[in-house]
């Protein structure tokens, strides 16, 4: 893979500038980067769009990158003074131009790894890095297209929209494509005003009166001297607990991913000798059709409590749906806040009170071919990554691979050593597996573990 001297300079121009506050989502972004630097690179998002046999020339790709950022007001929009957002009415994007070679797929797989490698320069870069890959002896056909993507300006839903629109700039341009409904700067603004207040206290009463009766945190005391680099990525990629996980929702209707955070819930909170979980899913909040198409970070943290004093795990997943549903609705809220709970919460215990568990999955669909729950197993266990620094000290990441689901977990081995680690993904996967053909006793949890 050769890149070319000197990246293509591709202009674009939108509609119009402007600053204004950060939204609510992009608030807490920003808080978890300032959190994690300097290893901030952790939270870039990053699509490849594969073309397959239907290239393009290299002129007609870039002319789809430039009309990509001057349709999404997020990809031309940076961090301001005062953490403000400060769009920009046009500009220039700098877009690598590399030789596929005879494997151009993982030549994009190389850019993709590369280029989401570095933190942004959040004030003087702009939130988006992009790639063509060529194919062919000739070298002017595009085969692959790369996007990475600053968490500030995106979440993983909005990073779906633009993978979609960009296959669709290519192929036609923007003919037939619909207009987002609203833009960044018009959320903030939404979110700042009497209304948004009012909305966002109300979410935040929901975490007061649950910071009060919560335990204080998750895993409470450190059992190991931390690893170097003190926080490790376990991960699982099971066939069976993919079927487990569907079937599991087809008995008890509710939904896949409910299943999996009341798992994951109820684990921790046996693993932290807990009779009550609480956990932060990440939460879209795009439960409107003007925030369908937005490209903007609406995602913040939900709370999920769920008592787990039950005789078995079956009898904890309709409370876990509406738990989850109830945590769901007030994950919309200014973090100023948020921060502000969390001191009037650790003040009235006399105790910090704060998680430190998160639940992200990061599958923006659930219509994947259902498998048998007794499909045989097919499981491997990796650590695939290690970090020096993550604010939190267990995060659990849901992806699909095919028709096998692959969850990680993140940790710190202070809390969670190696051991530990695995030891939470497999049970996981048993606890789920075991449950699709039985009703496994809650007490049989500890010994899962």
């Amino acid at each position: 893979m050769t890149e070319l001297l000197a990246p293509a300079r591709v202009p674009f121009a939108g509609e119009r500038s402007g600053t204004g506050p950060l939204t609510w989502g992009q608030r807490a972004i920003w808080h978890a980067i300032g959190r994690t630097v300097p290893n901030d690179h952790y939270f870039n998002l990053d699509r490849i769009v594969d073309l397959g046999a239907r290239t393009v020339p290299v002129d007609t790709a870039l002319a789809a990158l430039a009309a990509l950022v001057a349709r999404h007001e997020a990809l031309r929009t940076r961090l301001g003074a005062a953490t403000r957002q400060v769009l920009a009415a046009d500009g220039v994007l700098d877009v690598h131009v590399f030789d596929g070679g005879a494997d151009p797929a993982a030549a994009a797989a190389r850019v993709r790894d590369l280029l989401a490698g570095t933190a942004f320069d959040y004030r003087a870069e702009w939130p988006v890095r992009a790639a063509v890959v060529t194919t062919g002896a000739s070298g002017a056909d595009v085969s692959h297209l790369v996007l990475v993507l600053c968490h500030l300006a995106t979440d993983g839903h909005g990073a779906e929209v633009l993978a979609r629109d960009l296959r669709l700039l290519v192929r036609r341009g923007t003919r037939g494509l619909r207009d987002p409904e609203t833009t960044p700067l018009d959320l903030a603004e939404e979110q700042h005003s009497p209304e948004g207040h009012r909305r966002g206290a109300t979410a935040l009463a929901y975490w007061a009166e649950q910071f009060a009766r919560i335990p204080p945190t998750m895993f409470v005391t450190p059992v190991a001297p931390p690893q170097t680099p003190r926080y490790w990525t376990g991960r699982i990629v099971s066939t069976a607990l993919g079927g487990a996980v569907d079937a599991l929702a087809a008995q008890h209707g509710v939904s896949g991913s409910t299943v999996l955070l009341t798992a994951a819930g109820a684990l921790a909170a046996v693993a932290g000798g807990h009779s009550t979980t609480a956990v932060m899913p990440i939460v879209g909040n795009r439960f409107t059709t003007a925030h369908r198409d937005l490209v903007s970070t609406l995602s913040q943290d939900g709370l999920f409590v769920l008592d787990v004093d039950r005789p078995t795990f079956g009898a904890l997943l309709r409370p876990g749906w509406q738990a989850a549903l109830r945590g769901y609705r007030a994950a919309a809220y200014d973090p100023a806040g948020w921060d502000a709970m969390l001191a009037s919460a650790a003040a009235a215990r006399g105790v910090e009170v704060h998680p430190y568990t998160c639940f992200n999955d990061m599958r923006l669909v659930e219509g994947r071919p259902t498998q048998a729950a007794t499909e045989p197993r097919d499981t491997r266990f990796d650590f695939p990554a290690t970090q020096d620094r993550v604010a939190c000290r267990y995060c659990l990441h849901i992806t699909n691979d095919g028709p096998a689901l692959v969850v990680t977990l993140t940790a710190d081995t202070a809390y969670l050593p190696p051991g530990a680690i695995e030891g939470q993904l497999r049970a996981l996967e048993e606890l789920l597996v075991r449950a699709a053909g039985e009703d496994v006793p809650m007490t049989a949890l500890t010994g899962l573990l």
